[in-house]
């Protein structure tokens, strides 16, 4: 199965409820002067990106917050770029949810890790 194929599929499966993917891609295209036009968020960032809604507690009960959610979609063989595990890093450490999904099931999981829910 593509890699295109399993990100179809995770981001149609996983993209329910409280949790909503978009496709993220990467690139340089030149334009019609021939100059280089990035698109995308940047170099390394996930193919799916979005916010996992989560309602905070304590002081704030009942209010809801967006957490970004970042997944880069691999085959089973495919690995991570230097630039790709920064992203995620960074993600992570700036409290969001990150990972990398090899199948649906593998981004239900670290959805489901990172919001507690069983």
């Amino acid at each position: 199965m593509s890699e295109q194929h399993i990100q179809q599929h995770i981001r149609l499966a996983c993209s329910t409820g409280s949790v909503r993917l978009f496709r993220n891609n990467t690139g340089v295209l030149r334009d019609q002067h021939g100059r280089p036009v990035s698109f995308g968020l940047c170099k390394g960032s996930a193919d799916l990106i979005g916010w996992t809604t989560r309602t905070i507690t304590a002081d704030m009960i009942g209010q809801q917050v967006a957490v970004f959610t970042s997944i880069e979609v691999k085959t089973p063989s495919g690995r991570l770029t230097p630039e790709q595990k920064q992203w995620l890093a960074a993600v992570e450490t700036a409290g969001g949810i990150a990972g990398v999904a090899r199948s649906v099931a593998d981004a239900e999981g670290l959805l489901r890790d990172a919001t507690g829910r069983g």
